[in-house]
Parts: structure tokens; C-alpha cells; sequence
């Protein structure tokens, strides 16, 4: 019983760190002031933050995301939504955790 009690515990704090909103975020707007040329440029202990923190955190939640995904793969088959089930536990997170620069709030790859 205490393995259970100690994964529900790290899941419960897991998700609770990832659903904290990012405070570390600095955007600095072009001379234009068009929205088109918004940088995003992360302070360096927020670089720091996601490296140590977050990274580790969304690498987690990928491989979580993984085994949920092909714990209801059936399911979802059934269903017919294995797509969009993918997208949410599997995608979503791997993108967060392995494309998006460090220290960004947002994901730099946007593919449509």
C-alpha cells in the first residue's frame, strides 16, 4: 500500500508544479510594436528554473503521458479519438519539454 500512497503523492505535487502559472516571463516588444515581431526574452534564472525545474517535470509528464496513452489505447480506439488522445498526454507535454526555448512560457513550433 505505501507504493501506492507514495505515486499518488508524487503525481498530486507533479501536477500541481505543472499547473503553477509562469511568473518568470519577460516580453520585449519590437520599435514597430507590431505583435508579429514580439520577442520573448527569458531572464537567465528563468532559464535556470526550467532547466532544473520544469524540463524534468514535462520529461516526466511525457513518460506518464506515454503509459497513460497506451493504458486506454483501447479505449480511445473504440472511441475513435486516438488522435486528439495522443495530442493531449503525448504531444502537448514532448513539445513543451523538448521544443520550447529555455526559459519561454510558449512553444516556439507551430505546426498546423
Amino acid at each position: 500500500m505505501k507504493p501506492f500512497r507514495t505515486t499518488a503523492a508524487v503525481l498530486a505535487l507533479t501536477s500541481g508544479l505543472l499547473a503553477l502559472p509562469a511568473q518568470a516571463e519577460v516580453v520585449q516588444q519590437n520599435v514597430s510594436g507590431d505583435p508579429l515581431y514580439t520577442v520573448e526574452a527569458p531572464k537567465g534564472y528563468a532559464m535556470i528554473g526550467d532547466l532544473v525545474i520544469a524540463r524534468p517535470l514535462l520529461i516526466g509528464a511525457t513518460a506518464i503521458g506515454v503509459v497513460a496513452f497506451v493504458v486506454s489505447l483501447p479505449f480511445t480506439a473504440l472511441g475513435g479519438n486516438v488522435g486528439e488522445a495522443a495530442e493531449a498526454l503525448v504531444v502537448e507535454p514532448g513539445k513543451e519539454a523538448f521544443v520550447r526555448c529555455l526559459g519561454c512560457t510558449s512553444s516556439g513550433y507551430k505546426h498546423d
